[in-house]
């Protein structure tokens, strides 16, 4: 064949593209099972997280197995079976309707006390931002909270996965004394009340987005949040 022909390049050029491209379809397909083993370690290394438990991301499902008791969906306040938690995806289920959305709840044990986990997905500046907040056994005070993003600013929002921002999250409110849903206002940096933690400086979208998120995510969870705060609720949450 003549290397100097137009038949040539289209025929070398075409069967590059048919060997690259069943290369790529190739490692996509025997990579897919590693990704999204990687994806379930990062989910349960997150939701640890927000208990203060931190490991290896190769450590995360024995220490998720040691420390997550039950795992619930709730709808409407009340935990329905036939549901996977684990499995749920938050970002299409805010899309829903209040009364149509399915909310994961995870319980975990930790040195004899117990804490509930609430799911968070909303949007920064510049794409999705998520996290966990975990609440202690009255089921009002936080506990700790890990928050994270996919495209925020360095040095800006991202700052909101980092101690310094995280941290202020342990010991605040979701419910006041009248059991009335507060959330927790992300301020500019005049915080003083036990719903109240200060915003990032320079980040102030991303931070209004954490915010947004924290109102839109556990408003789902207020009707069990009123039902059992101020006492331990039972294990049992699935009604018949």
């Amino acid at each position: 064949m003549d290397v100097n022909k137009n038949s040539y390049t289209f025929l070398f050029a075409t069967a590059m593209v048919v060997v690259v491209a069943a290369s790529l379809s190739f490692a996509a397909t025997n990579l897919k099972p590693f990704q999204d083993t990687n994806v379930e370690q990062e989910k349960m290394q997150s939701i640890l997280n927000s208990i203060q438990i931190s490991v290896e991301r190769s450590q995360a499902p024995g220490a998720y197995q040691t420390y997550i008791k039950e795992a619930f969906v709730l709808q409407r306040g009340e935990a329905i079976e036939g549901q996977d938690a684990f499995a749920i995806d938050l970002a299409k289920e805010i899309r829903k309707p209040d009364q149509e959305r399915l909310s994961p709840l995870y319980i975990a044990e930790k040195e004899g006390e117990t804490y509930y986990i609430i799911p968070l997905q909303g949007n920064g500046l510049w794409g999705p931002i998520w996290g966990y907040v975990s609440l202690k056994e009255d089921i009002n005070t936080v506990y700790g909270a890990t928050f994270d993003h996919k495209a925020e600013t360095p040095g800006l929002g991202a700052e909101i996965n980092t101690p310094v921002f995280e941290d202020q999250f342990k010991g605040k409110q979701m419910l006041d004394s009248n059991l009335s849903f507060i959330g927790i206002d992300v301020r500019k940096g005049d915080a003083s009340s036990e719903y109240e933690v200060d915003g990032i400086s320079g980040g102030t979208i991303t931070s209004d987005g954490v915010e947004a998120m924290i109102l839109d995510c556990v408003k789902a969870y207020v009707p069990f949040l009123k039902t059992h705060s101020g006492a331990t609720a039972t294990a049992s949450l699935i009604t018949e």
